[in-house]
């Protein structure tokens, strides 16, 4: 069992200031004890808020050049590449995802740090604008400067991913940043500051604090936070959003998802579903971007159910670190009801059971099991299709035709993801482009870090990754001069 007594505030690992205010981290397999984590109270904020604000208004980070700041990024990726397998292990035993999962999302945080310090490289910190009009008598400078002290706050689901879409971009941008994780993830997030500690960065740049929804609704409050950059739900989005307002503060959001596959009538059935695998039922279900509403054409529905029963049955449960297993536990014993609720609320709303139920699988009653669930008949204005379940349940909705399937994916206070599979690559661009959601594949396709990600609607203000990303992170500022 591991023991972390200590929290690490800008930059050095203190004592906390309760030191009773500890937490044992359970296995969501088993429910074993897998180490006891020290908390962050407020007046642990409060250090960690000062530090990050003497370091932004007194020391060298934000003074440093945008090159430098880069180099210690890239030893921060390099550090943790050189640890990918113990910190996809850590990941996967502390919040149930499969080893799989964690271990295949590796690469991809490589690829989230790529593409930020590509964007760094051609943002353009300081340029000259050329004139609309000629016959001006001065320059226009345009400069991109850092905002101040970031509060950074992210879930329990992908910590690592989370955190890197908010870190390397402020950072890159010269804030100091104090990084408020789910408790649930304090012995991966602790992993995550030790790499931080290791690439250099100078004193007061960043905290690391696992802490409750109080502690993390004072740090948004505070008075010396500049910025607040939240990942979760929308209902803690909307209190965020509302506090952001009453104080000024820059914010942006990634909130919630409830996406759509739109499978067309001459979409690869075997392709769409191989996809789907991973499109949908993913890191146990508990993603935002997973598209959980299924459109089939009637023409192909019942083909449609058939080849999703055969794969959702073919998904093995069970412990997370087992090789062949696709779908871990639910986080928390409290998830796992949500979503055994949301499965009986399916079943009592009309909804045709595939494949599932409420049973927790056989012999995993010790652990945070959810038997992966697949409903047929489900109507688009139901709970189990309007909801974020964030598990794996899935929901076949029925589309007449392309503008019904359209409707129907846009029929929803959520915007964040979606997919479409045809055969036909113009008609999936203009579907693609009629769909009201942040981000869409096509076919399968990964998701982009280059391009900019978040939500329409109730998923969200403002973008993560590339240069839209770091754009979230700068004031700009404009500078006249005569010639």
């Amino acid at each position: 069992m591991t023991v972390r007594d200590k929290l690490y505030i800008g930059g050095s690992w203190a004592d906390p200031s309760d030191p009773g205010l500890r937490l044992d981290i359970l296995s969501p397999h088993d429910q074993s004890v897998l180490g006891t984590v020290a908390q962050a109270a407020p007046a642990d904020v409060d250090a960690a808020v000062a530090a990050a604000r003497e370091s932004f208004d007194h020391g060298p980070w934000p003074r440093t050049t945008p090159e430098e700041r880069q180099e210690i990024v890239r030893r921060y990726d390099a550090l943790r590449a050189a640890l990918a397998d113990e910190v996809a292990e850590a990941i996967s035993v502390e919040n149930g995802s499969a080893g799989w999962f964690t271990r295949a999302g590796q690469p991809f945080l490589t690829r989230q740090v790529d593409a930020y310090l590509k964007a760094a490289e051609e943002f353009g910190w300081e340029e000259v604008v050329e004139p609309s009009d000629a016959s001006v008598a001065f320059d226009t400078i345009v400069r991109r400067e850092p905002i101040g002290v970031v509060a950074a706050v992210i879930p329990w689901n992908s910590p690592f991913s989370a955190a890197t879409a908010k870190l390397i971009p402020a950072l890159l941008a010269g804030n100091t940043v104090v990084l408020k994780v789910s408790p649930e993830n304090s012995l991966s997030m602790m992993l995550l500051a030790d790499l931080w500690h290791r690439s250099g960065l100078p004193e007061g740049v960043l905290s690391v604090l696992p802490a409750d929804r109080e502690t993390s609704e004072y740090l948004v409050s505070h008075p010396g936070v500049d910025k607040i950059s939240f990942t979760g739900s929308t209902r803690a989005g909307r209190r965020i959003a509302s506090i952001a307002g009453e104080h000024l503060k820059r914010v942006g959001l990634e909130l919630g998802g409830k996406s759509a596959a739109l499978i067309m009538e001459d979409a690869d059935l075997d392709a769409a579903v191989r996809g789907l695998r991973f499109g949908s039922l993913g890191n146990n279900g508990e993603a935002c971007i997973l598209q959980t509403r299924i459109l089939a054409p009637r023409s192909r529905y019942e083909e449609v159910v058939a080849a999703l029963k055969e794969m959702v049955e073919s998904l093995k449960v069970g412990d997370p670190s087992a090789p062949d297993t696709f779908i871990g536990p639910m986080i928390r014993r409290d998830q796992q009801q949500r979503v055994i609720d949301y499965i009986t609320v399916g079943m009592e709303e009309g909804a045709r059971l595939v494949t599932g139920g409420p049973q927790v699988p056989e012999g995993l009653e010790k652990g945070n099991y959810v038997t992966p669930t697949l409903f047929a008949d489900v109507d688009n204005s139901m709970r189990i299709a309007q909801e974020e379940i964030f598990g794996p349940v899935l929901a076949v909705i029925a589309y007449d035709d392309e503008d019904d399937a359209v409707r129907i994916a846009n029929d929803s206070e959520y915007g964040l993801s979606g997919g479409v599979w045809t055969a036909d690559p113009e008609r999936a661009l203009a579907v693609a482009r009629r769909l009201r959601t942040g981000t869409v594949t096509v076919n399968g396709s990964p998701m982009s870090f280059d391009g900019p990600f978040g939500g329409y609607k109730a998923s969200g203000l403002g973008r993560e990754y590339g240069k839209v990303g770091l754009t979230g992170y700068v004031e700009h500022k404009t500078i006249t001069r005569n010639r």
